[in-house]
């Protein structure tokens, strides 16, 4: 069985940085993409980042301040997240699908199969 687990998240100052993890257990993820995305209060989730064999692509909304990074030895993601805004106040996800995706998938939500619990940012102005 699957599992992601997120962590890392709190309240930090604008300006501020946090990295998030996320653990996953339960098959080898070698090769798949991860994801990140976020779901503010009464918004959709949004797309914010995925690593894909060693290429990573972004949201133009963090691109610049956010970084993702992977230990496939832990089978563990990373987002750290540099010069943060009160905008980026959201539930935090990572995300991993059941089949090898294509590039213009990955940013679709609907596109990942497996989600974590969610980590809670929160940046005050």
């Amino acid at each position: 069985q699957v599992q992601l687990a997120e962590s890392g998240g709190g309240l930090v100052q604008a300006g501020g940085s946090l990295r998030l993890s996320c653990a996953a257990s339960g098959r080898t993820v070698n090769n798949y993409a991860m994801g990140w995305f976020r779901q503010a209060p009464g918004k959709e989730r949004e797309f914010v980042g995925t690593w894909i064999t060693g290429t990573t692509y972004y949201a133009d909304s963090v691109k610049g301040r956010f970084t993702i990074s992977r230990d496939n030895a832990k089978s563990t993601m990373y987002l750290q997240m540099n010069s943060l805004k009160p905008e980026d106040t959201a539930v935090y996800y990572c995300a991993l699908p059941s089949r090898l995706l294509v590039v213009p998938l990955l940013r679709r939500a609907d596109s990942y199969d497996y989600w974590g619990q969610g980590t809670q940012v929160t940046v005050s102005s």
